[in-house]
């Protein structure tokens, strides 16, 4: 297993400045492809690139901690400067929905350096400005327990196919190993916060969250962590942070509401 770690870690954040390239992998470009991968989207980070993320609320993406957080701040990315586009191809998207408010895991700045600790961190939740129906993108839930062998699959946009989901159909894990897990599947730049999904019956779940890419010696190996007590903690977390609501008062005239037993309200000092 070290020698995984002896590897060279390189990000996959798409910048803006990247451009061209790769890939062997089926697109999926019109509707018919799409049909069960809508909830996967495109993460556009204001003038800085994208990553990839995946519904698993209706107003809910997971994505990676660091596509989620300002490099020249440390913090998240403020209201508005992400936007979600589900499904997106040619240049369409099934839904946009600006990103309000982001959770990543307070451990993961604490790492100054891409390490095994900051990966099994570098997990966020993003809430959404208004929440997406089901009829136009069913969310994935997390996958529990035991993978069913050891085939796996990853739907992302990346350098070259930024403007679809590619999608591979089936590579393999290789390792889980505490709190990681370790993947040959063919990703690259554009793909962070993409879902690793693993099957569970005949529906895929989401295992993991690919983080980073290195290389075993042999072959490029991907890097994510496992999920279920990360994401309770940031939807805690996005509970307890959500804005309040405002409080609004109304002065309220003779007659003008009537409670379930049909008694009326007159506003204070009323005749």
């Amino acid at each position: 297993m070290m020698r995984f770690w002896a590897s060279l870690f390189l990000c996959l954040a798409m910048m803006t400045t990247m451009s061209q390239a790769q890939s062997a992998k089926r697109k999926l470009t019109d509707r018919d492809d799409l049909y069960g991968w809508e909830a996967v989207g495109r993460l556009d980070i204001g003038a800085e690139g994208f990553c990839t993320g995946t519904l698993i609320a209706q107003d809910l993406v997971l994505t990676a901690a660091h596509c989620a957080l300002d490099k020249r701040t440390g913090q998240p990315y403020g209201p508005g400067q992400v936007t979600f586009r589900a499904g997106l191809s040619d240049g369409t998207a099934l839904a946009d929905r600006k990103v309000v408010q982001i959770a990543a895991h307070p451990d993961y700045t604490r790492f100054a350096q891409l390490s095994p600790d900051a990966v099994r961190v570098d997990v966020a939740l993003m809430r959404l400005d208004q929440p997406i129906p089901y009829s136009v993108a069913d969310p994935f839930a997390l996958h529990n327990g035991r993978v069913a062998g050891d085939e796996v699959s990853l739907a992302s946009y990346g350098r070259g196919r930024s403007n679809a989901i590619t999608r591979e159909r089936s590579c393999k894990i290789l390792q889980r190993y505490q709190g990681l897990i370790t993947f040959n599947c063919d990703i690259t730049f554009g793909s962070s916060g993409s879902a690793l999904l693993a099957r569970n019956g005949p529906r895929w779940q989401i295992l993991s969250v690919v983080s980073a890419v290195g290389t075993d010696g042999r072959q490029k190996v991907g890097f994510g962590m496992e999920l279920q007590e990360i994401v309770a903690d940031l939807k805690a977390t996005l509970r307890r942070d959500a804005p309040k609501p405002k409080a609004t008062i109304k002065r309220l005239q003779v007659g003008s509401g009537k409670s379930d037993t049909g008694a009326k309200f007159i506003s204070s000092g009323g005749g």
